[in-house]
């Protein structure tokens, strides 16, 4: 039965100031052997992942392990999928896997499990029971996202009207749950949510999205993930409005500078580098011979506004 720690690692939403990001104990690791650890995130561009991959790498270097980052350069279920099997053929002890699609990679991670490499998951999981996974509470971070957008447009004075959803796929886990917790922040509203578009985490293509959706008169737009929100800012700032509320999710130098101009009210932004971190821990820990339970770990998010985001 897996374990959620929320303690100490909640969900930090504050406007106009800046949030709290959680403050994780300091812990040492001490490798039993001289482990080698794959790392495979849903591709090797997104800001998002290159943090996480700098978190790991960090603790890797002080806890004497390798850990080699072998992330596709797209996100695409094959390519993933092959990343495991290079993994598995390459004798690593332990695989850090984000899902990009929970059902696609599931058989190639029971073949790694059967070749007893030990699974830990950062950010997104798969359906194969993992050692433990370090992610952000997607769900409620996602609500937060909805409850921002809906708060900034009581105060433009907008009431009703339409808002468009732009997402990567409808199999990633991680931002069907921050779908999910946003349409729950707008239950009972008068808005009404448009149907759903899918981006594949393409900036490009979130951007040809949400100019759609602006074209047909929304007034507010959610961005899902990295990709999906550089999208709608830039499509937001090329329309000319000031009118349209845009919110986002996760951090990156883009995204801060789409919410520093006025063009996303704000992002929601994760704790990668503790993803990493708590990751390669894990690893260990399981490689060592401890029993992890399954343990599921809240690593916090923070709500970026223009008010903060010089601070992130």
């Amino acid at each position: 039965m897996r374990k959620k720690v929320l303690a100490a690692l909640c969900c930090a939403a504050m406007v106009g100031s800046l949030a709290a990001t959680p403050v994780l104990a300091e812990e040492t690791v001490t490798a039993n052997g001289e482990y080698k650890i794959a790392l495979i995130t849903m591709d090797s561009v997104d800001q998002h992942w290159v943090s996480l991959k700098e978190g790991a790498e960090a603790e890797a270097e002080a806890d004497g392990v390798t850990v080699d980052f072998m992330a596709p350069d797209v996100k695409d279920d094959a390519k993933q999928i092959e990343c495991i099997n290079n993994a598995v053929a390459g004798g690593y002890d332990a695989i850090m896997v984000a899902a990009n699609s929970e059902d696609a990679i599931s058989g190639a991670l029971k073949e790694a499990v059967d070749a007893g490499i030990k699974i830990v998951y950062v950010d997104s999981p798969a359906n194969v029971e993992a050692e433990a996974t370090f992610s952000t509470d997607n769900k409620a971070a996602g609500k937060t996202a909805g409850e921002q957008l809906l708060a900034q447009l009581e105060e433009k004075g907008i009431t009703e009207g339409s808002i468009g959803i732009v997402n990567i796929n409808t199999s990633t886990n991680s931002t069907i749950q921050r779908e999910e917790g946003f349409r729950e922040a707008l239950e009972g509203s008068a808005f009404e949510i448009l149907e759903t578009q899918y981006c594949e985490g393409d900036a490009a293509k979130a951007q040809t999205i949400a100019e759609n959706y602006i074209t047909e008169g929304v007034v507010g737009i959610f961005g899902a993930n990295e990709g999906a929100a550089t999208g709608t800012g830039n499509a937001i700032k090329a329309s000319g409005s000031d009118e349209i509320v845009g919110v986002g999710f996760d951090k990156s130098d883009t995204l801060k500078g789409l919410v520093e101009d006025g063009y996303l009210y704000c992002t929601m932004a994760q704790n990668p580098d503790q993803m990493g971190k708590l990751g390669v821990q894990a690893c260990i820990k399981a490689l060592n011979g401890e029993d992890l339970g399954g343990e599921v770990v809240d690593t916090g998010v923070s709500v970026l506004t223009k008010e903060n985001v010089a601070d992130f």
